[in-house]
């Protein structure tokens, strides 16, 4: 029998540094009364971890632990089975993408995805808001053609009925969209080929996201950022090696507040892409700081062990 105020003082101990910056969250009420699992859950929650991803690593906690017969307070859980993620071959799953997708700019229109697209990015997405339906199937379709003769793989936002139409190779939703999709519009989009990807801010959503089995997954923000309103803090780089851990079989995608300075230590985490903003839009030179940029996608030696 586990002493769980013990354990959870081991835990931690082990692993306050990888996560330091966050307050302590409450904790949620305890699902199980199984120690390992109690003493996770008052670690997490003191480590900052919200209450819904301090439920799913408390829950991950005590999986391991009965499957491997040990606590380890000293290793963080980054196995896909105890955070009951699908075995692969994923029984569902969306058309594959590059396992590295590079640098992935986040483009407010057409003009901007051909202009990226032709200086080489090697992964552009169509994020353009409109409440007008035909000036988004005008937008869509103009960055279909946009990146036509060049490289450039193409995600549009939000928009998965027109980026069909329109012949798009992926689109990006986030947690919302995805919770909106009915089944038989879930299937409808799975059927088209078209590529998925999704947004995700922690633990649980991951877990969500999972469930449906996208072509890549992207996580953040990892920084603060002006670009919208985040529900959750910045997850930073600690957060960020531990979710690429468990995210290792996908494709990964970094997102939120990174500039060429964070370039370094977001990459060596081991994630395959990095989305930016800002860093390109509101550049003076948007080609130069484009090149500049995939200079930098050169991975560092990893640091996820």
């Amino acid at each position: 029998m586990h002493d769980t105020a013990a354990l959870a003082h081991a835990i931690l101990s082990h692993h306050a540094a990888t996560f330091a910056g966050f307050a302590p969250a409450p904790a949620p009420a305890p699902t199980s009364q199984d120690p390992v699992y109690l003493a996770a859950l008052q670690a997490c929650s003191q480590l900052g971890f919200i209450a819904h991803d301090a439920e799913c690593l408390a829950r991950a906690w005590q999986a391991r632990a009965l499957r491997t017969g040990a606590a380890q307070a000293e290793c963080w859980p980054d196995e896909p089975q105890d955070f009951g993620l699908q075995p692969t071959p994923r029984a569902h799953q969306f058309a594959p993408c590059p396992h590295h997708l590079g640098l992935y700019a986040v483009l407010p229109d057409a003009a901007w995805v051909g202009r990226m697209a032709r200086t080489g990015v090697p992964t552009v997405q169509l994020r353009f808001k409109s409440d007008d339906a035909a000036a988004i199937a005008r937008e869509v379709r103009a960055a279909v053609q946009a990146v036509q003769g060049t490289d450039a793989l193409l995600f549009i936002n939000d928009h998965w009925r027109v980026a069909i139409d329109a012949g798009a190779y992926g689109i990006h939703l986030g947690q919302e969209d995805l919770d909106a999709l009915t089944a038989p519009e879930l299937q409808a989009l799975h059927s088209s080929g078209l590529r998925l990807g999704v947004s995700t801010h922690g633990y649980a959503e991951m877990v969500r996201a999972d469930a449906v089995g996208p072509s890549y997954v992207a996580m953040g923000a990892v920084f603060p950022t002006t670009l919208k309103k985040m529900a959750t803090a910045p997850q930073g780089v600690g957060r960020l090696g531990v979710y690429a851990r468990l995210m290792r079989h996908y494709p990964q995608v970094a997102i939120g507040g990174i500039g060429a300075e964070q370039f370094a230590q977001v990459l060596a985490t081991g994630v395959g892409s990095v989305a930016v903003v800002r860093a390109l839009v509101n550049a003076p030179d948007p080609e130069a700081a484009a090149a500049q940029l995939m200079k930098h996608m050169v991975a560092p030696t990893s640091t996820t062990a």
